[in-house]
C-alpha cells in the first residue's frame, strides 16, 4: 500500500512537471506567434507593396487604363464650345487570332471584316503584323476611330460570331476607348478657348489657364488569375474633369466675329485681310464679365496648325518649320490680352476724369485751340491743324482736341496724372483669367518723367504710353459704372461632371477710381461724343450710346520715329446712357485703306455689332 501511494505521488509530480513544461512550451509558442504576427504586420506595413508585386508578378495579370473625360467649356447659357467625345483605337490580339491558324477561314474572315470596316487599315499591313508580332496581345491597327465605326464593327462581329459557320467568326479584335477634344463651332472664340495637344495638355486660352481644373484622373481595371484560373477583376473608375461655365455669350461672340470678318472682307488686301489686326471686346461694365472677345485673323480649333486659309501650298512649301511656327504663334495669340499699343484719343476721358476728381478742373473751363502747342521747341499739333477755336471740356472730348487736353494737363500736374494712371490700372496687369497677359509696367511714364511738360502733354491725349485692350476696357468701365474698377474675367462657375457647382466665381472690385458724381459727369461728355462729335458713326438709331474715338499714329518698326500713314484706330462705347449694361471696344490696327487716320473704321464695326446685340440684350430704346 505504501509502495502504491509513493508511486502515485511520483506520477503526480511527473504529471505536474510535464504540465509545467507544456505550459512553458505553449507560452514560448505563443510568444513566437505574437512575434511572427508582429513581424508580418511590420513587413506588410513597410514592404507590403514590394512583396505584393513579387507575388502578383507570378500570376496571370490583366490591366487596362480607364481614361477620364476632360471637362467641357460652355458659354453662360450652357452652349458647349469645347467638349471631349469617345473615340476608339482598333487593337489586334495577334496571339488570339494566330491560335486559329489551323481552322479554315477565321483569320481571313477577321482580316476581311477589319479592312472593310476601316479603310485606313491595309490588308498587307495587318498580315505583316500577325506574322512579325505573333505572340503580342496589343498591336494598334488604327487610332481614334469614331463611336459609330466601332459600333458598326462590333455589331458585325457579334452577328458573324453567332453564325453557324465557324469560318465566318471574327476573333482577336478589341477596342481601346479614349477621348478626343472637339470644338463644335470650329473657330468660334478661338483666341479665348485655346486648344489641346495629345495628353490633354492645354495650349493657350482657357484650355491652358484652367488645365488642372479641366483634367481629371485616369481610372484602371486590373485583375489576377486565381488558383481556379478565373480572373478576379478590380475596377477603379476614372474621375472626370470639371466643366467651365464661362461669361461668354455664344450668340454675341458669333455676331462679333461675323462683323469682324465682314470688315476684313470689305477691305481685303491680296492676303485676304482688311487690316493687320482687328479685335473686339464686349464686356459687362458692372461686373467685369467678358461677353465676347474676338479677333482677325482666326484659326480652326479642330485643326489649329492648318495655315491653308492664309497661304497657298506653294507658299507653305517655301517656308521653313521655324517660319511656320512663328506664323502659328502669332495666329494663336490673343490680341486683346497680349498686344500693347498707344491708345490715342480713347485715353482723353481719363485725363478729364483725373482733373475733375482732383479738383484741378472745375468743369466750366474754356480753352483756345489754335492748332497745337509749342513745347520745348516742338510743335505738337491738334487733329485740326487750323484749330478748333474756343473749346469747353465737353467740346474738347467731342472734337477730340489735342490742344485743349494738353492745356488741361498743365493744370492737372505730373503728380495727379501719375497717381490716376495707376489708379485706373495703367501700367499694371488686370489679372484676367487668360495666359500671356502683357505687362505694361515699363511702357508708362512715372511721376518724375511726367515732370517734363512734353511728356505730360503727349500722355494727356494718349500718346507715348502703352496699354492692352483688357486694360482699357476695364478702366473705361469704371468711368461709366460709378467708379468701380472690376477685374475682367471669363469663368463664372466651375461644375463637376454631375452638374454640381464646385466653385462660384464672383466679380472682384479692385479699387474705386473716381466718385459717382464724376462718373455721371463723364457720361454726359461721352454721350455728346456720339451724339454731336467724332463718334457719330458708332450711333445706333433708337438707342442712347456714349463713347470715345481714338486715332494713334504708329512708330516705324524698330525706331522711335512715327511711321507715315500707319495708324491704329479705335472706338470704345457703351449703352444705355443712364445705366450702362454693355461696353464695346473695337481696335483696327492699320486698316487696309489709303488714308488710315480715321476712327470711322472702328466705329463702323461697333455700329454693326451694337445694332444687333442691343435688341438681343433687351437694352431699352429711347422713349
Amino acid at each position: 500500500m505504501k509502495r502504491t501511494a509513493r508511486k502515485k505521488k511520483k506520477n503526480i509530480r511527473l504529471l505536474k512537471r510535464m504540465q509545467r513544461k507544456l505550459l512553458v512550451s505553449f507560452g514560448i509558442i505563443c510568444v513566437l506567434f505574437v512575434f511572427l504576427i508582429g513581424r508580418l504586420m511590420y513587413i506588410e506595413y513597410s514592404q507590403g507593396d514590394r512583396y505584393e508585386k513579387i507575388v502578383l508578378a507570378q500570376q496571370g495579370y490583366d490591366s487596362k487604363i480607364i481614361p477620364y473625360q476632360r471637362g467641357n467649356i460652355t458659354d453662360s447659357k450652357g452652349t458647349v464650345m469645347a467638349t471631349s467625345v469617345d473615340v476608339y483605337n482598333v487593337i489586334l490580339d495577334c496571339k488570339v487570332l494566330n491560335a486559329y491558324e489551323d481552322e479554315d477561314g477565321v483569320i481571313s474572315s477577321t482580316i476581311d471584316a477589319v479592312t472593310e470596316s476601316f479603310p485606313e487599315i491595309e490588308r498587307s499591313v495587318m498580315e505583316e503584323k500577325l506574322e512579325k508580332n505573333a505572340s503580342s496581345q496589343y498591336v494598334v491597327l488604327a487610332k481614334q476611330v469614331s463611336y459609330e465605326e466601332m459600333k458598326s464593327f462590333s455589331e458585325r462581329a457579334e452577328e458573324q460570331n453567332n453564325d453557324d459557320i465557324a469560318a465566318n467568326n471574327i476573333k482577336g479584335i478589341w477596342f481601346e476607348k479614349e477621348y478626343k477634344r472637339v470644338y463644335p463651332y470650329n473657330s468660334l472664340a478661338c483666341s479665348v478657348l485655346g486648344f489641346t495637344t495629345s495628353g490633354n495638355v492645354g495650349v493657350n486660352g482657357l484650355e491652358n489657364e484652367y488645365d488642372d481644373v479641366l483634367n481629371g484622373v485616369n481610372g484602371r481595371s486590373y485583375g489576377y488569375q486565381n488558383t481556379d484560373n478565373d480572373l478576379e477583376k478590380t475596377v477603379i473608375e476614372a474621375t472626370n474633369g470639371n466643366t467651365l461655365v464661362t461669361t461668354l455669350d455664344a450668340n454675341i461672340q458669333s455676331i462679333v466675329e461675323q462683323e469682324i470678318l465682314n470688315f476684313n472682307m470689305k477691305y481685303a488686301n491680296e492676303s485676304g485681310a482688311g487690316s493687320k489686326n482687328t479685335a473686339v471686346v464686349v464686356m459687362d461694365p458692372n461686373s467685369g464679365e467678358i461677353l465676347a472677345m474676338a479677333q482677325y485673323p482666326t484659326y480652326d480649333l479642330n485643326n489649329p496648325r492648318d495655315l491653308s486659309a492664309y497661304y497657298t501650298p506653294e507658299q507653305l512649301e517655301l517656308m521653313s518649320e521655324d517660319e511656320q511656327l512663328d506664323v502659328l504663334n502669332k495666329l494663336w495669340r490673343n490680341f486683346a490680352v497680349t498686344y500693347t499699343y498707344e491708345p490715342g484719343s480713347t485715353a482723353k476721358p481719363f485725363t478729364v476724369a483725373c482733373g475733375l476728381e482732383t479738383g484741378t478742373l472745375r468743369g466750366d473751363e474754356t480753352y483756345v485751340c489754335d492748332g497745337g502747342e509749342e513745347i520745348a521747341g516742338y510743335k505738337i499739333r491738334c487733329v485740326n491743324r487750323n484749330g478748333h477755336g474756343v473749346e469747353t471740356i465737353q467740346d474738347a472730348l467731342s472734337d477730340s482736341c489735342n490742344d485743349a487736353l494738353m492745356q488741361m494737363s498743365y493744370a492737372i500736374g505730373a503728380k495727379n496724372f501719375a497717381n490716376f494712371q495707376s489708379n485706373f490700372g495703367f501700367g499694371q496687369k488686370t489679372w484676367i483669367d487668360l495666359p500671356g497677359e502683357a505687362s505694361t509696367a515699363n511702357l508708362i511714364y512715372d511721376e518724375e518723367a511726367l515732370e517734363s511738360t512734353i511728356n505730360l502733354a503727349t500722355n494727356s491725349f494718349g500718346q507715348n504710353f502703352n496699354v492692352t485692350m483688357v486694360q482699357m476696357a476695364s478702366a473705361f468701365s469704371s468711368l461709366i459704372n460709378g467708379g468701380e474698377l472690376y477685374q475682367p474675367h471669363l469663368v463664372k462657375r466651375i461644375v463637376d461632371d454631375r452638374g454640381n457647382t464646385v466653385e462660384e466665381i464672383d466679380p472682384v472690385v479692385r479699387k474705386q477710381t473716381i466718385s459717382r458724381e464724376v462718373s455721371d459727369q463723364m457720361k454726359i461728355y461721352l454721350r455728346n461724343v456720339v451724339a454731336n462729335g467724332t463718334g457719330a458713326t458708332a450711333g445706333v438709331d433708337g438707342y442712347d450710346i456714349g463713347g470715345k474715338t481714338g486715332t494713334a499714329q504708329k512708330f516705324e518698326e524698330g525706331t522711335n520715329k512715327r511711321a507715315k500713314g500707319k495708324y491704329l484706330v479705335s472706338f470704345i462705347g457703351y449703352a444705355p446712357q443712364e445705366h450702362p449694361e454693355v461696353l464695346i471696344y473695337v481696335v483696327v490696327d492699320e486698316p487696309n485703306v489709303a488714308d488710315q487716320a480715321h476712327s470711322s473704321y472702328a466705329q463702323e464695326i461697333s455700329h454693326n455689332i451694337m445694332q444687333q446685340i442691343l435688341p438681343y440684350l433687351n437694352i431699352d430704346r429711347i422713349s
